[in-house]
């Protein structure tokens, strides 16, 4: 993937879902989370232990939302183990299908899985791996 197109990507996409949002103001996840809203992107978290992350309303899935939510999500931002991102992309499959959306499947770094980024690929998401939200929107704007 290109600086190009992911420079386009967080240009065009601002609806996110970050999946495995943590609560805690000191990981990685709610960094970059916080980031994110502080540069106008709508942050919806997906965190089963958790009610609310950064003000937002969290879910436990992305298949838990309302059909309303649901329909909005344009990039789903995994923050969860390699072994746990096919069962993630399998839900965001299941989103593109019924909805038209997300556009994206984002691996934060550290993370890849070449099963699920192939899966969502065949799928018509455009997927990027081991890379960070926050790191990739500040070094492109």
């Amino acid at each position: 993937m290109s600086k190009k197109d992911i420079k386009q990507i967080l240009a065009e996409y601002k609806t996110v879902a970050v999946v495995g949002l943590s609560r805690e103001n000191d990981k990685p996840s709610y960094e970059v989370a916080a980031y994110l809203k502080a540069h106008v992107y709508r942050i919806i978290p997906v965190n089963p232990f958790a009610d609310e992350i950064l003000g937002e309303k969290s879910y436990k899935s992305l298949t838990d939302m309302p059909v309303a939510v649901q329909e909005t999500i344009e990039i789903v931002d995994v923050f969860r183990p390699a072994k746990d991102v096919l069962p993630i992309v399998e839900q965001a499959v299941q989103l593109k299908t019924e909805h038209g959306k997300p556009f994206v499947v984002w691996m934060q770094l550290g993370i890849v899985n070449e099963e699920a980024a192939e899966r969502a690929r065949e799928a018509g998401l455009i997927v990027v791996m081991d890379k960070c939200m926050m790191v990739e929107h500040h070094r492109s704007f």
